[in-house]
């Protein structure tokens, strides 16, 4: 099984956009997209990258948040054009949100994530709330939502009581199935440097989850950077992977827009195991995205 992780693709669009809705934290960052960020999620890599995805003849895509810069309606909709153009279908791409989908208040309450995306992010069950599952033997995908409006400049996330109860109950169920769980979130599990201005700030309880209950491979956005780092499982170490942006554009050959493809191999009366890790990233001269070394840095720890 081939499984593509996509993150942080920051679509961005003011398109009959009322003045109004800049009356929060939008402002400022409007004011920072316009300044800095603008041209750094332009909409050609977006395409660039859709075309790439299609032809790598995979069977499952995960996206871990960040696919619109400041929750507005018409960055969903451009979301949920670009979503619809892969060839997979809903069916076979995961989708989570990130702090930028879930940007303010109003965009937490009235929900447009779940209204213009929902169906990239709903269980086989056909339920919309978190966690997200779906399984695609021998695989399955369990979405989580860490996406909370926070004041600038925080951009923390959070999972919950609630939602930390329900994860331990589907991975544990999942786990005596026998399936290779992969959890995907959009802020940084570990510890690290920047956790009180971007972290998870219920870290220590989801990695507790994990300790009891295990998870073959957990996978998050975030940070913009290709990072590498595990957190304990009740069989060992669990790899937990960071993906760059699929969106940037940076002259930094570790930061240029990028997405991983993992190799997942079943096993007659075993549970798959995860055999190679691939690195596409786009080639400003061809514009294109092709494959590049692997060279994700460490970091992090579970303390």
């Amino acid at each position: 099984m081939r499984l593509a992780h996509v993150s942080d693709l920051h679509a961005f669009s003011l398109d009959g956009t009322n003045p109004l809705s800049f009356l929060s934290k939008r402002l400022p960052g409007l004011v920072n997209l316009t300044l800095h960020r603008r041209q750094k999620h332009p909409r050609a890599i977006l395409t660039a990258l859709i075309e790439d995805l299609n032809a790598q003849g995979l069977d499952e895509i995960a996206i871990t948040g960040d696919v619109t810069s400041l929750a507005l309606e018409s960055e969903f909709k451009v979301a949920r054009r670009l979503l619809d153009e892969l060839e997979l279908g809903a069916r076979h791409v995961t989708l989570v949100p990130g702090n930028h989908d879930v940007y303010t208040l109003d965009a937490l309450l009235r929900r447009p994530f779940h209204h213009f995306l929902h169906p990239y992010a709903t269980s086989d069950s056909g339920d919309d709330s978190f966690p997200v599952v779906r399984v695609r033997d021998p695989i399955a995908l369990v979405g989580l939502s860490s996406a909370r409006p926070s004041p600038v400049p925080f951009a923390s996330g959070s999972l919950g009581a609630r939602q930390l109860e329900r994860i331990e109950e589907r991975l544990y169920e999942l786990g005596r199935r026998g399936l290779f769980r992969v959890v995907l979130l959009h802020h940084p599990p570990v510890a690290n440097r920047h956790e009180i201005l971007r972290g998870l700030r219920d870290r220590k309880a989801f990695a507790a989850v994990l300790e009891r209950v295990g998870a073959e491979l957990v996978l998050h956005g975030h940070e913009h950077r290709d990072l590498d780092a595990t957190l304990a499982g009740p069989n060992g170490p669990i790899p937990v992977s960071c993906v760059g942006s699929a969106s940037y554009s940076d002259p930094r050959v570790d930061r240029v827009a990028r997405y991983h493809v993992y190799e997942i191999q079943p096993r007659p009366g075993l549970p798959a195991v995860m055999t190679s890790r691939q690195v596409r990233a786009f080639d400003p001269s061809t514009r294109k995205f092709v494959e590049a070394p692997d060279a994700a840095a460490s970091w992090g720890t579970a303390a």
